[in-house]
């Protein structure tokens, strides 16, 4: 059995969309014929906030844990100067000096063995001293992971896949100037010279890459949801007493979050909109947003229910009751949302495909740079594919799409959703695609 050194810094117990990506490996991947090795850091769940992605781990040794499906190493991590001055003072102190101290090490890092990710590399390099692997994957962000994965390819002369969630040196949000951006991209350029590989999540994405790495070989392999997750809570039923909207993740800047509830606002005001109920889970309001929807949303404030993080199959659980699952158009990115919409099998609201302000809001906020020969509508597509949800064009639409679903609902006590060919879009299918990718083009590119 051939086996795979797993560098994953976002990984259960941390909440994450992206450490369901990894944790999917370590679960999958011995099906077919590959055991994980799985290197991350340890994480703790003391503040059960975001605080938690830099609270210092639970032992100054490296934590083992074996199961059927492989092995996890959990290494140790210190909270750097920044991070502690966060933990210990909060966000509103310190902010600039706390900025400083952030992009020195986010840098640094790149050059010397330094910064709270360092316990990863030392703790790999110590392994593979004494065990042998086949193969390392190195999935980002955190980008210096790839780096740890370069040279420890290079050092054991063992093939090397970089998997991206998202882009690296083409991201505004992470090349905020040229000066940045120019330095991203020569880091990336840098550290993926001997990657044998590169998987990522879309065809956007590989474009994006392309701008950068030209001549690397790419291999496109979804996000999916885990089937054995969604078989369990096939036996919880939809509410039957208030029609409930469930929303779960993050709102980013050019999502249309006010037309949605100035929307249900206006029709409960006008009595077009009873016994509703809306859920939040995990999603992050700013103090701001909140007080301004308890001002202009005031039919809205005994309605709105916002949850902590909580882990995927427990928010499976939770996302299972609801009628319908509100989903925000972003627009060249896929994500990873619509894939436990999917799976869950409730209509999908998807908002909006034509709305004058929500372009807007894209224009003015987006992170990524499109290009005009790739589809915009990645999530459109699917959800018309597979006969999951609605598109709405825009507001006006999403009005008389409310009332039809508040009509249907009142009537049968549920959202009715007759979606199809879900099956395709598992966890486990797109692992399988990766345990291929190693055993049938790894290996014969590298023995050459």
């Amino acid at each position: 059995m051939k086996k795979a050194l797993i560098l994953a810094y976002d990984f259960p117990p941390y909440i994450s969309v992206g450490a369901q990506r990894p944790y999917s490996w370590f679960l999958h991947l011995k099906e077919f014929g590959i055991e994980p090795i799985v290197i991350t850091r340890q994480w703790t769940s003391i503040n059960g906030n975001n605080l938690d992605y830099i609270a210092p781990g639970n032992s100054p040794e490296v934590i083992e844990e074996v199961n059927e499906n492989g092995v996890i190493y959990g290494t140790p991590y210190y909270p750097n100067l920044s991070n502690k001055l966060l933990l210990k003072y909060g966000e509103k102190r310190f902010k600039y000096i706390r900025k400083i101290i952030s992009g020195f090490y986010e840098f640094a890092q790149f050059f010397w063995l330094t910064g709270p990710k360092k316990e990863i590399y030392k703790f790999a390099n110590d392994y593979l001293k004494e065990n042998s692997v086949d193969v390392i994957i190195a999935t980002g962000d955190p980008f210096i992971l790839f780096s740890y994965a370069s040279k420890l390819s290079a050092k054991f002369s063992i093939p090397w896949i970089a998997d991206y969630r998202d882009t690296w040196s083409q991201s505004k949000l992470r090349s905020s100037n040229c000066i940045l951006k120019k330095l991203h991209t020569i880091l990336e350029k840098k550290n993926l010279r001997n990657v044998t590989y590169i998987t990522t999540v879309s065809s956007f994405i590989v474009n994006q890459l392309k701008q950068n790495l030209p001549d690397k070989n790419f291999e496109i392999i979804t996000n999916g949801f885990n089937s054995s997750e969604i078989k369990d809570i096939n036996t919880i039923t939809q509410s039957s007493e208030k029609l409930t909207i469930s929303f779960a993740g993050t709102i980013y800047k050019w999502h249309p979050i006010e037309s949605f509830l100035s929307t249900c606002n206006r029709m409960l005001s006008n009595g077009k909109l009873n016994n509703l109920n809306l859920d939040f889970y995990g999603t992050q309001f700013s103090e701001q947003q909140l007080n301004k929807f308890s001002e202009d949303y005031i039919h809205l404030n005994q309605l709105i229910n916002i949850h902590p993080k909580i882990n995927s199959i427990e928010l499976n659980k939770k996302l299972a009751s609801a009628n319908i699952f509100l989903l925000f158009n972003d627009y060249s990115i896929l994500g990873t949302k619509i894939f436990t919409y999917i799976g869950i099998k409730r209509k999908i609201l998807f908002l909006y495909s034509d709305d004058e302000k929500a372009l807007e809001l894209k224009k003015k906020h987006y992170t990524l740079e499109e290009f005009s020969f790739e589809s915009k509508k990645l999530q459109e597509e699917l959800i018309n594919s597979t006969k999951s949800g609605i598109v709405v064009r825009n507001d006006l639409h999403l009005e008389e799409v409310l009332s039809e679903l508040h009509d249907e609902f009142v009537s049968n006590k549920f959202i009715s959703c007759n979606s199809q060919l879900t099956d395709l879009y598992t966890r486990e299918k797109q692992v399988e695609k990766l345990a291929s990718l190693i055993s049938c083009k790894i290996f014969p590119q590298f023995l050459e």
